[in-house]
C-alpha cells in the first residue's frame, strides 16, 4: 500500500508542477504516513519531483519539544525530508512545545492558521465554509492516516476538535492517545484540499474503515468527514479492507 501510494503521489506532484509550477502536500504521521514517506524515499522515480518547488505542510503534530522522536516532523525528516533538496522556506512545521510560543498550544495553533492564510493565494485559496479562521491553501494532496478509532489528524471521535467549524487549526487537549496535547487542522481546513487521501493498512484498521465508509457521522467517525473538493481517495491493503461490504469494492475487485 505504501509503495502504491508513493507512486501515485509522485505522479500527482509532477502533474501539478507541470501545470502550475509548484505543488503543495500535507503530510500525515503514524505507521502508514511514515511508511509512505519511506517508500517515496526509496523510489527510483522520486527525482521526477522538483523538490525545490514543493510546499510541505502537516495535518497535525504532537506538541512536544523540537527534535523529539515522537514529533511527526522529526519522523518525516528521518523517513524522507532530509534526503531530498527541499527549500527550507517551503517546509512548514507546526511549532514545538519549546518554541516561540512555549507551552501555549493555542497560540501555536493560531500561528499555524496565520501561516496557512498567508500562503493562500486569491486564485487558489479556499476558505472553509462558514469559517472565521481565514483561508487556507488549496492543497494538491492532503494525506491522512486513519486510526483504529477512526480518528484522522488529531481529530478524535466526540472530541471538541472534530466539532470545530470556526477555526482552521486547533489546539487539542486530552487526546485519548499519547501525547495528550497536540495541534491539528480542522475538518473545514481538510476539506479545502483538492484531493484528500486516506491511508489504512493492517487488520487493526478494518473496523474503522468499514465504519467510516458505511454512513457513520463525522462526530462518531472523523474519517467519514474528511473529503476533498475534487477527489477523496481511500488507499487500503487487503486486511484493512476486509470488513467492507462487497458493494463498496471497485468493480474490478468485486
Amino acid at each position: 500500500m505504501a509503495e502504491a501510494a508513493a507512486a501515485r503521489l509522485i505522479t500527482k506532484v509532477v502533474d501539478a508542477q507541470s501545470s502550475r509550477g509548484s505543488a503543495s502536500v500535507v503530510l500525515t504521521g503514524g505507521r502508514n504516513g511514515n511508511g509512505l514517506l519511506a517508500a517515496l524515499a526509496g523510489s527510483r522515480a522520486r527525482d521526477a519531483i522538483d523538490w525545490s518547488r514543493l510546499d510541505v505542510w502537516w495535518g497535525d503534530e504532537r506538541f512536544l519539544p523540537e527534535g523529539d522522536p515522537e514529533r511527526n516532523a522529526t519522523q518525516a525528516h528521518e523517513a524522507l525530508l532530509d534526503a531530498v533538496p527541499l527549500d527550507p522556506a517551503r517546509v512548514h512545521a507546526m511549532a514545538p512545545s519549546d518554541g516561540a510560543y512555549g507551552g501555549d498550544v493555542e497560540a501555536a495553533a493560531e500561528a499555524y492558521a496565520t501561516a496557512l492564510a498567508a500562503a493562500a493565494r486569491p486564485e487558489t485559496a479556499s476558505p472553509p465554509a462558514g469559517a472565521g479562521g481565514g483561508p487556507v491553501p488549496s492543497f494538491d494532496v492532503l494525506l491522512l492516516g486513519v486510526g483504529p478509532d477512526t480518528h484522522v489528524a488529531s481529530l478524535f471521535p466526540e472530541h471538541p476538535g472534530v466539532r470545530e467549524t470556526d477555526r482552521t487549526v486547533v489546539g487539542v487537549h486530552g487526546a485519548p492517545k499519547p501525547p495528550p496535547t497536540r495541534i491539528s487542522l480542522t475538518l473545514p481546513a481538510i476539506r479545502a484540499a483538492k484531493e484528500v487521501w486516506l491511508l489504512a493498512a493492517g487488520e487493526d484498521k478494518a473496523n474503522a474503515v468499514a465504519m467510516a465508509l458505511s454512513g457513520a457521522g463525522e462526530l462518531q467517525a472523523p474519517a467519514a468527514g474528511a473529503y476533498g473538493r475534487q477527489r477523496t481517495l481511500w488507499l487500503l491493503d487487503e486486511p484493512a479492507a476486509s470488513q467492507l461490504p462487497r458493494d463498496l469494492y471497485p468493480p474490478a475487485l468485486s
